[in-house]
């Protein structure tokens, strides 16, 4: 699956642009997640960087859930149980709030 499209690309505000919004005005832009655990990445940010890969910012669901950065070939690198990636939840839609609450 690929992780990184032409649309999360426009859609993506840069990297500390919503800092001043409230969270129940800021987009989860693009959901990944595990499909073999419970680690899920809630983007609300993302910038190309230099060396092509992507920064992204946002909620993360794991041993923890906090904010944080993260980067797209991390996401890549990692291989769960019989060779399974990382996904995208292709559906998904939903505001820094709501996810914040569900966790």
């Amino acid at each position: 699956m690929q992780l990184m499209t032409k649309e999360i690309e426009q859609k993506l505000p840069k990297i500390r642009s919503t800092g001043d919004s409230d969270p129940s005005d800021i987009d989860v832009v693009v959901k990944f997640f595990t499909p073999w655990s419970n680690w899920t990445w809630y983007a609300t940010e993302g910038e190309k960087m230099e060396d092509g890969d992507w920064i992204f910012y946002g909620l993360v669901e794991g041993f923890e859930t906090e904010l944080g950065q993260w980067r797209l070939s991390d996401l890549q690198s990692i291989t769960g149980p019989l060779g399974l990636k990382i996904e995208r939840d292709k559906g998904f839609t939903g505001k820094l709030s709501e996810v914040m609450v569900a966790a």
